[in-house]
């Protein structure tokens, strides 16, 4: 399957320093990325419907924990 994404210079040269320190390069860094939040989405099956988008729920990580103190 292919898939285009569009991303900024900003995130491109975070995302190529991220592939830099794993030994991977761009494209194989985006892959991990995407397959790892893949896997780690199948094992939360309780799912909080807060998100309208289905997609920014899966990527998205809940906050858990203490909370900090101000």
């Amino acid at each position: 399957m292919k898939l285009t994404i569009e991303i900024d210079e900003d995130e491109c040269t975070i995302l190529k320093k991220r592939a830099k320190k794993n030994l991977l390069d761009l494209r194989e860094q985006v892959e991990d990325i995407i397959r790892r939040s893949c896997i780690n989405a199948g094992k939360n099956t309780s799912f909080s419907g807060k998100c309208d988008d289905n997609l920014v729920g899966i990527f998205s990580r809940e906050r858990r924990g203490k909370k900090k103190k101000l």
